[in-house]
């Protein structure tokens, strides 16, 4: 990156948006590369926002250039500023900082009316009142041209005045609205005269009750981006056909007629298994109080990632891994918990619990618990050691026993067989309680006070190794073990997405965690060895509440 203020490519993997801006920083078309990433404060951000967010400001990184951060808040009645607080927090996690102060649309209303008021005198927009079906009517079809409005060719002077009237608040709801004069006949159906303004009778969280009018998403975002100096205007596939607006509507401009003005390129949105990204179906989740609320793990919101454990460094890397293109695909979920786990492999301390816990009495320890040292990370070593003990009564997990070892393949514990406890003794098996259902209760065990520190090469042959937490100083924890949130890969596609939610997408279980876990972090994920990755729950206060990461392996695929 350059430190000159010069913009520069930083050696990362070709797309055909890079392409495009070597090609425009070689022609000298732009002095900066500038993006923005602009949201609509109308719900949380999901995990294709973060594809988003990566890329503007990944961008603007390399380039040694910027990205704004605009909320497109023209449409009060669905905008609310937690959201908006929430996407800033977002942001900041992922690891971006914004360029400048944050930016609104709603800044630039007056400047909006200004240029509505030079389309109109240019007679280049009119006000129409045909209602939503009249409207839809005469739109046409794709086989079919539409119909001119008859209040098409209303005077200039006459459409002055009438939009003067919207603006002042004269108007009902849906009663009229500004369109732009295009071409009624446009194999584009966005281009067939679309509404540039629409009444709204509404409170905005940043301009009050100023306006009663307000500026249609594709009239206004063209003119911010021109506004703001943004060179590179990125946005999905679904905005392909509008980019014919954004260049009319600039292109019709007086301010905005210059070679360096913005220009839109779209790339293909993230679509990803066993989820959906609209945030229709995201509010209808919450709404109907099928998921705790927006940042519930099961959500792909960028806020239940963070509340499962999932770092910003393996969003970052999911975004590189999938890359940017024009091709619409589905995109793996195994791909994204990849990226999640080869981070946690790196970076989360191990520590040990027992989601099923069955006790186990070592009859020949007597004694206060004995204190022993564990590393925090086995493959670096500059992170520590932490303490973990061992005494009479232990917790191990219930599938780590048998009676009778079932296969040669069993390598846990099993009556009269021995295996190593994770960093402890071995201990081998002699006899177990049922209780009248026969199932086991208690197993008593005898340790080997001789093989602490020892490895599976000292000559016991003793091939097993299982984990344990010592159970009177083990802390009682609550595990929520999540699971795909739908049963099929491709929910929107369903007549009623709701009706293919995984009743089993979330389980409880109440084991034991370490000692050392009292005033564990939330959101930092731990390696729980042989379990997973959990983080403590970030809604759950002082209690021991810990949700699943990710599993060790992939298991999802082979179901």
């Amino acid at each position: 990156m350059s430190n000159n203020g010069k913009s520069e490519a930083v050696d990362r993997p070709v797309n055909f948006i890079r392409n495009i801006i070597n090609d425009d920083l070689a022609q000298h078309k732009h002095e900066q590369v500038h993006t923005r990433f602009p949201p609509e404060p109308n719900g949380y951000l999901h995990i294709g926002h973060a594809k988003s967010i990566c890329l503007n400001f990944g961008l603007a990184e390399d380039y040694n250039g910027a990205c704004n951060l605009r909320f497109d808040d023209t449409n009060p009645a669905k905008e609310d500023m937690e959201y908006v607080d929430s996407i800033m927090q977002d942001v900041s996690w992922l690891g971006f900082q914004w360029a400048g102060e944050i930016c609104y649309s709603s800044n630039y209303f007056d400047k909006f009316y200004g240029y509505a008021i030079e389309l109109i005198e240019k007679g280049l927009a009119y006000v129409c009142f045909l209602n939503a079906e009249e409207t839809r009517e005469y739109r046409g079809n794709l086989k079919e041209p539409g119909k001119d409005s008859p209040y098409r060719d209303t005077s200039v002077e006459e459409n002055l005045a009438l939009f003067a009237k919207m603006k002042n608040g004269e108007f009902k709801e849906g009663e009229c609205v500004l369109r732009a004069k295009i071409d009624m006949a446009s194999s584009f159906m966005c281009m067939r005269d679309p509404t540039l303004y629409r009444v709204r009778f509404e409170h905005h969280h940043q301009t009050g009750d100023k306006w009663c009018i307000y500026p249609m998403y594709d009239y206004a975002h063209c003119i911010s981006d021109a506004i703001e100096g943004i060179t590179h205007s990125l946005c999905t596939l679904e905005f392909q056909d509008n980019r014919r607006l954004y260049d009319w509507v600039l292109d019709n401009l007086n301010d905005f007629q210059k070679p360096d003005r913005p220009h839109q390129y779209e790339f293909s949105r993230l679509n990803l298994e066993y989820t959906v990204m609209s945030k229709r179906k995201l509010h209808q989740l919450v709404d109907d109080k099928l998921v705790e609320g927006w940042n519930d793990p099961r959500m792909p919101t960028i806020s239940g990632m963070r509340r499962r454990g999932y770092t910003p460094a393996s969003i970052r890397d999911f975004a590189e891994r999938i890359g940017i293109s024009k091709v619409d695909s589905m995109t793996e979920m195994g791909i994204l918990e990849a990226a999640v786990r080869d981070d946690l492999n790196v970076v989360a301390p191990r520590s040990m619990a027992v989601l099923d816990p069955i006790k186990v009495i070592i009859e020949n320890f007597d004694g206060e618990p004995e204190a022993l040292m564990a590393p925090i990370h086995p493959q670096n070593e500059a992170m520590g050691k932490r303490e973990i003990y061992f005494g009479k009564e232990l917790y191990i997990d219930r599938a780590d026993f048998e009676e009778v070892a079932p296969n040669g393949k069993f390598q846990r514990l099993a009556l009269d067989k021995e295996v190593r406890l994770r960093n402890a003794y071995v201990i081998k098996a002699v006899r177990a309680d049922k209780d009248a259902d026969g199932n086991f209760t208690t197993i008593y065990c005898t340790y080997d006070p001789e093989t602490h520190g020892k490895n599976p090469a000292d000559g016991r042959k003793v091939k097993g190794v299982i984990h344990f937490v010592e159970a009177s100083k083990a802390l009682p924890a609550e595990f929520r073990l999540y699971d795909r949130l739908f049963t099929v890969e491709n929910p929107a596609k369903e007549d009623n997405f709701e009706s293919v939610i995984n009743p089993d997408s979330l389980s409880v279980k109440h084991g034991f965690v370490e000692p050392g876990l009292l005033n564990s972090q939330a959101e930092l994920a731990y390696q729980f060895e042989r379990e997973g990755y959990f983080c403590r729950d970030n809604q759950s206060g002082d209690k021991q509440v810990y949700n699943r990461t990710v599993a060790l392996r992939d298991t999802w695929s082979q179901k």
